[in-house]
């Protein structure tokens, strides 16, 4: 071997050794951007300073009129520009045992749950432990449908059944265990076995159930080896400073550890938990006011996910409802004529009724989470109006984005 070719080879070698070296120095960069450190703490706390004495008088007047003439009952929290405006917890957390509720109060989030889904997914995209092409038979080659994939499940566009409905009827009919949780696992089997009839064909059209991300909670337990809570705890949770945000699955909780029941319409019965308290994924979540307004900061500045991927799951994948309503990866949204970006969710489960609004062009986020189904969160118009803000509320908008004549549809 002569002198040039040595040359040659140290020089490659060279240029390899500095590309792994940039690597691997970019990975430990992008590592060390998601441990906490204490300076994450002192900003969270600041972020999290309420003074009531400040709060404002208008949305406090507003909450007062939305407790008084349409019974909202429940915790709720408005921020702008990284500061709490308001904030108030309303009425009871259990009206038989008259227990009030408190600020940090843990309410079942419902399908506010599949935000969380939603970013866990995504994260696993980017650790390319999966893909969103990924058909669901590569991960339970038993599941009876052809042609659902990752996507389809984020979009509301698989075409499956609603498990809730079908799992019920199969419990009651087979006088099943009614009180024991049953896991993803567990319906993934009855699906496998029983092979209900799907809604329709797989990216037919945008169809919401919860059946869905009950599918994306499996398939997270099934990549990462790890129960959903655990996963969810590990990678979201912690990584973004929510100490009061839990997975409680009836399947992992004789008892479910928090002080707010969920009370159906009046308050003459609160609604019991059952075997369908299980499944996670599409629910399942409990968190509070506080974690909520973190989470919204976190997925902001790149903790959790990358630029890239929240922009995907804040695209519409669906036609737009009215010509602005749509379906991200885990997020309604609303897409305004004027650059508004709101993304959203609501949740309606077993006495909880939420709706959680991150406006991400005006860096503000409402949230109302209440536990009493009496329709009270169809009233918030005038809050909307006040932040001038798309109002969020099926129906809201005809197709050239004008408001209909009605207050409510």
């Amino acid at each position: 071997m002569n002198i040039k070719h040595i040359c040659s080879i140290i020089v490659i070698s060279s240029i390899l050794f500095t590309a792994c070296s940039s690597k691997k120095t970019a990975e430990k960069k992008e590592a060390d951007k998601k441990v906490r450190t204490a300076e994450d703490d002192k900003a969270d706390s600041l972020l999290l300073v309420y003074n009531p004495e400040k709060g404002d008088k208008w949305i406090a007047n507003f909450v007062d009129n939305l407790h008084r003439k349409y019974g909202f009952n429940g915790n709720m929290l408005v921020a702008k520009d990284g500061k709490i405006l308001y904030e108030k917890a309303v009425g009871w957390a259990d009206y038989l045992h008259r227990d009030s509720l408190k600020i940090n109060s843990e309410f079942e989030l419902a399908s506010i749950t599949k935000t969380f889904t939603g970013t866990a997914i995504m994260q696993l995209v980017e650790a390319k432990k999966l893909f969103l092409n990924d058909n669901v038979k590569k991960f339970f080659p038993n599941f009876p449908y052809e042609g659902i994939t990752v996507k389809l499940l984020l979009s509301h566009r698989s075409g499956m059944m609603n498990y809730v409905y079908f799992i019920d009827d199969i419990w009651r009919k087979e006088k099943r265990n009614m009180k024991k949780g049953i896991t993803n696992q567990e319906v993934m089997d009855v699906i496998a076995d029983k092979k209900p009839n799907p809604y329709t064909k797989p990216d037919n059209r945008f169809h919401y159930n919860n059946s869905n991300f009950m599918v994306l909670g499996a398939i997270i337990e099934k990549v990462t080896g790890q129960r959903y809570s655990q996963y969810m705890m590990d990678h979201v949770f912690k990584p973004a400073g929510l100490k009061h945000t839990h997975v409680y699955s009836k399947a992992e909780y004789e008892k479910i550890p928090v002080d707010v029941v969920g009370h159906d319409r009046t308050w003459k019965y609160s609604v019991a938990q059952n075997f369908l308290d299980g499944p996670v994924g599409d629910k399942g979540i409990y968190s509070t006011l506080h974690d909520l307004v973190l989470f919204d900061k976190y997925l902001k500045n790149g903790r959790l996910l990358t630029k890239a991927s929240l922009d995907s799951a804040y695209t519409g994948h669906n036609k737009p409802i009215n010509g602005h309503f749509n379906y991200g990866y885990g997020w309604r949204m609303f897409d305004g004529e004027n650059m508004d970006k709101v993304v959203y969710h609501t949740g309606w489960w077993h006495g909880f009724r939420h709706i959680y609004v991150r406006d991400l062009n005006k860096d503000i986020v409402i949230i109302f989470l209440g536990n009493l189904t009496n329709g009270s969160l169809m009233h918030l118009d005038d809050l909307y109006k006040h932040f001038d803000m798309p109002i969020i509320r099926k129906g809201a908008y005809h197709g050239n984005g004008s408001l209909p004549g009605t207050d409510e549809d």
